[in-house]
């Protein structure tokens, strides 16, 4: 075949996409969307679109599968078709994309197929309504598995829990449940925490975590805090796996221990998933990144979206590098680089790589903007803190007053929540409305917290954390002495405490208790744990005595 036909025909075509995605992207943005086999390194500038890229591609993905890079040559193509391709251009979008762009589709991928992985729920959420909102049959959205790293996770250890060291039905500890537990461990171990504070040896055992390390990992030597933190952690998880849990880092490290001990489930998992994003990849930890690259490995089409130039997470564990060697790691990646901001002005824009120049380990870009230069950055030193709320106060008043603007057209952000209550201070000084977003989260309420250590203990029995805080609440005439008792008779005999409670009658020392405890017991197994969770809720709230202990 004539080599010039088949160079104008792959031209029309991949014109003719272009012309369709370009009604709501710019040309690197559908370089983006249309690049779908092998590693994808996306850089992408603050407010450069990148959501609506990784929406794009998906449904790209399972509309035309790699129908715009596809080589393959109709073996009857003729000069006439070509021409014809060529002056489609001039038709409209949608005539394009219905009457034309079907006939270039080459190997769609199945919506269960299609893997992406976010940092928040709130992103999971954007990214499942838009993808919703781009394919009229509402069910194809629901098969794409779009989540958390945590809820992803969450799901592959739920479907091959028998392949891991946990029981089907583990529960998940919060950050408050783990210091609970660590607390206890410190004290049995008598490790004082004025010496060795309990934030740090939290922290500690997440860094571990974060790195893939068990207790067995860390080098110990003469370094006396290392080897007390290495004491606690071997515990730690010897008690999470007796109580059937995980804490928040271990959903991730668990994943990873899975898919590279168990074969059918490393198997399952690089079959099923045949295109692998992952968003804010600048924040990945050393577990995430070995994560997807293990999910990805099958087909080994894993796009990563982020921006080092925005990475702040080191003190959470992430690590820059991932997105700075990517392209290293997979040498045959494509580096695309999302440049054009579509959220601030070129003042903003100027001032922030004016910055981030100075920084030299890097990828190199600049952000650009086709909207207007704005107004210009102004900059206040301030003395200190109480200096700051009163500037910002009277530029407040004085925009209120002079200006005729409203109080709700002002918003403050702070960095920690300590500069929060000089502002707070001050606004109520200066008789200035105001509304704190970002307090306390609903989840982190001591209410809603033992609501949830109900579900959790009725579903897991052997979630110890959870049964020590609710077994006395509301008060049942089981004080810390009865159930340390109990707790010490299941540590001797190899039951979990919900056991030794159930059977309280049987152990002399608990006789003054046994009635209480076994009461409990029964109450917990009076609920079924199939019923629908909101009718469940209720009647716990009702019948544990807890929406009494409220009113009263």
């Amino acid at each position: 075949m004539n080599d010039t036909l088949s160079h104008r025909y792959l031209a029309a075509k991949r014109d003719l996409f272009y012309k369709v995605l370009s009604r709501r992207l710019n040309p690197m943005q559908c370089e983006a969307v249309t690049t779908t086999e092998g590693p994808v390194l996306v850089l992408a500038g603050a407010g450069s679109g990148k959501t609506t890229v990784l929406v794009q591609r998906v449904a790209h993905i399972i509309k035309y599968g790699r129908g715009c890079l596809c080589e393959d040559i109709p073996d009857d193509l003729t000069p006439e078709r070509v021409e014809e391709l060529e002056s489609a251009l001039s038709l409209g979008e949608e005539e394009i994309e219905q009457g034309i762009l079907p006939e270039f589709i080459c190997d769609p991928c199945p919506p269960w197929a299609m893997l992406c992985i976010t940092f928040t729920n709130k992103a999971a959420r954007e990214i499942k309504e838009r993808l919703a909102a781009a394919f009229d049959d509402e069910s194809i959205p629901e098969q794409i598995w779009a989540g958390t790293f945590h809820s992803i996770c969450l799901r592959i250890l739920r479907k091959f829990c028998a392949q891991t060291d946990f029981k089907d039905g583990f529960t998940i500890y919060d950050t408050d449940d783990k210091r609970m537990l660590l607390s206890d461990i410190m004290k049995e171990l008598k490790i004082d925490d004025k010496k060795l504070p309990l934030k740090s040896v939290a922290a500690e055992i997440s860094r571990r975590k974060d790195e893939l390390q068990l207790p067995s990992d860390m080098a110990v030597g003469d370094n006396a805090r290392t080897r007390d933190i290495c004491r606690i952690y071997e515990v730690y998880q010897e008690r999470l796996r007796r109580f059937n849990a995980m804490d928040f880092d271990d959903i991730i490290m668990q994943t990873v221990r899975l898919l590279q001990n168990s074969e059918e489930a490393r198997g399952w998992c690089q079959r099923k998933f045949r295109y692998v994003s992952v968003d804010e990849y600048q924040d990945t930890n050393v577990a995430q990144f070995r994560l997807t690259e293990l999910l990805s490995g099958g087909y080994r089409n894993i796009m990563v979206v982020g921006d080092d130039d925005q990475s702040i997470y080191r003190f959470r564990g992430a690590t820059v590098e991932n997105i700075l060697s990517f392209d290293r790691v997979y040498a045959d990646c494509a580096v695309i680089k999302l440049e054009q901001n579509y959220r601030s002005t070129r003042t903003i824009l100027d001032a922030a790589n004016a910055v981030i120049s100075h920084n030299s380990d890097r990828h190199q870009k600049a952000l650009w903007s086709a909207s207007g230069s704005g107004e210009q950055i102004s900059l206040a030193t301030c003395a200190n803190q109480y200096d700051e709320a009163r500037y910002i106060t009277d530029k407040i008043t004085a925009g209120v007053v002079r200006e005729k603007r409203r109080y709700r057209d002002y918003a403050v952000l702070y960095r920690i929540n300590e500069m929060g209550r000089s502002l707070e201070s001050g606004f109520a000084r200066s008789g200035i409305p105001y509304r704190v977003l970002g307090t306390q989260r609903f989840y982190d309420r001591k209410e809603i917290k033992d609501m949830m250590a109900y579900l959790c203990v009725i579903c897991n029995h052997e979630d110890t954390g959870r049964l020590k805080r609710i077994i006395n609440e509301p008060k049942r005439k089981l004080g810390a002495v009865s159930v340390d008792a109990a707790e010490a008779i299941g540590d001797g005999t190899g039951r979990s405490l919900f056991d030794v409670l159930a059977h309280a009658d049987e152990y002399p020392v608990l006789s003054r208790s046994a009635e209480a405890m076994r009461g409990f017991a029964r109450l917990i197994l009076s609920f079924d744990p199939e019923t629908p969770p909101s009718t469940l809720l209720t009647d716990v709230f009702e019948r544990t005595g807890y929406r009494q202990m409220l009113e009263e």
